[in-house]
C-alpha cells in the first residue's frame, strides 16, 4: 500500500490538502474517534525519536511539529530525542572531513566531536525548537548536560566476528546513567524538551551517543507510555518484505535469530526491544515518509509501522 502523496500534490501546511470535500459531520467523527485514545493516554509520557526524511523534507518537518503540539494540547507529554546523521555529514564535508564507520558506529575524533556538538545542540536542536515553536508549542531545547541528564563514559567497542578485538572509535559513548528530573520539571511547566544526544563524562569530556540507544533509554527511564521511533522505512518487514504490525519482544528476538533483522535496522531495534523488555508499555517503529504518521499512530486504529508489545 502506497501512503505517498503523488508528487503533483505538495502536502504540508501552506498548501495542505483541500479538506473541504468531507461533510462536517465527517470531520466531527474522525475527531470523535480520537477521543478514547486522548482518554487513554491522557498525561502520559511519549518519548519520540526524531528522524530519516520527516527531519529533512520541509512538508513532513511541519507535519511533525504540528503532531507534537497537538498531543501536548491533548494532554499527552511528548519528549523529542533527535539524531542528525545527514547534517553533521553536510558539516565534516564543508571543512573537508569525511566520516568514518566502523559496525555502523561513527569515529568521533576530537575534531569531528566539535562539529557533532555544534550540529545536534546547535543548528539541528535550534531548527526543530523552532519548527515547534511557530506551530504553537513551547519548546526547550536540552543537550545531555542540562541538569546532569546523561552520564557516559568511552563506548568499548567489541569486534563483531573476533571478540577479542576492541575497536576505538573515539568520543562515542556508552550511557552510564539517565537523571529525568529536568525533564519532568519542564513537562510540569507545560514545555516539551527537545534532547541532543550529547552526554558527559566522570572528567567533563564529551560524548557522542547513539539516539536511538538515548530514546530508548529515556523511555525506560520516564517510564513512558509508548517509545516512537521515526524511520525511513515502513516498519519491521519479514523476509517476503511484508509488513509486520504486531510483535512481541519474544517474536522480535526470533526475527533476530534467523537474521530477517540485520544492517541497519540492528542498532534501532534493539533499542526498541530494549525499551520494550524495561518497561515501555509499546514501542513503535513508524514510517516517518507519511504525512502526519505519529498522530495516525496514537490516535486511530490504523497501523503505520510495527508496534512491539513488552508482553
Amino acid at each position: 500500500m502506497n501512503n505517498e502523496p503523488p508528487a503533483d500534490k505538495p502536502v504540508g501546511h501552506n498548501h495542505g490538502p483541500d479538506l473541504s470535500h468531507i461533510a462536517p459531520r465527517d470531520k466531527a467523527e474522525i475527531l470523535a474517534q480520537a477521543l478514547p485514545y486522548i482518554r487513554k493516554f491522557h498525561g502520559k509520557t511519549m518519548v519520540i525519536k526524531y528522524g530519516g526524511n520527516a527531519m529533512t523534507d520541509p512538508a513532513l518537518q511541519q507535519d511533525f511539529a504540528e503532531d507534537v503540539v497537538l498531543l501536548k494540547l491533548v494532554g499527552i507529554n511528548p519528549v523529542v530525542v533527535h539524531g542528525g546523521g545527514p547534517q553533521i555529514e553536510d558539516a565534516l564535508a564543508k571543512i573537508g572531513k569525511k566520516g568514518t564507520f566502523i559496525q555502523g558506529m561513527r569515529v568521533t575524533d576530537e575534531e569531528t566531536m566539535e562539529v557533532v556538538e555544534w550540529v545536534l545542540a546547535g543548528q539541528v536542536q535550534q531548527d526543530i525548537v523552532g519548527l515547534i515553536n511557530a506551530v504553537g508549542g513551547k519548546a526547550v531545547g536540552l543537550t545531555g548536560r542540562d541538569g546532569g541528564l546523561i552520564r557516559a563514559h568511552k563506548l568499548k567497542m567489541v569486534d563483531r566476528d573476533d571478540p577479542t578485538k576492541v575497536h576505538d572509535v573515539g568520543q562515542v559513548g556508552e550511557i552510564e546513567s539517565i537523571d529525568p528530573s529536568v525533564v519532568k520539571a519542564l513537562q510540569d511547566d507545560q514545555f516539551i524538551p527537545v534532547i541532543s544526544p550529547l552526554g558527559f563524562g566522570s572528567e567533563n569530556e564529551n560524548y557522542n551517543i547513539n539516539a536511538d540507544v538515548v530514546a530508548g533509554k529515556l523511555a525506560e527511564v520516564l517510564k513512558a507510555e509508548k517509545l516512537l521511533m521515526l524511520t525511513n522505512i515502513p516498519g519491521v518487514l519479514d523476509k517476503q518484505g511484508k509488513l509486520l504490525t504486531n510483535l512481541s519482544a519474544r517474536e522480535i528476538d526470533e526475527l533476530f535469530d534467523d537474521g530477517t533483522i540485520s544492517g541497519g535496522m540492528l542498532p534501532k531495534i534493539a533499542s526498541a526491544l530494549d525499551a520494550a523488555k524495561n518497561g515501555v508499555n509499546t514501542v513503535h517503529i513508524i514510517d516517518g515518509r507519511v504525512p502526519h504518521a505519529m498522530l495516525l499512530e496514537i490516535l486511530t486504529e490504523q497501523a503505520y509501522g510495527t508496534m512491539i508489545r513488552s508482553h
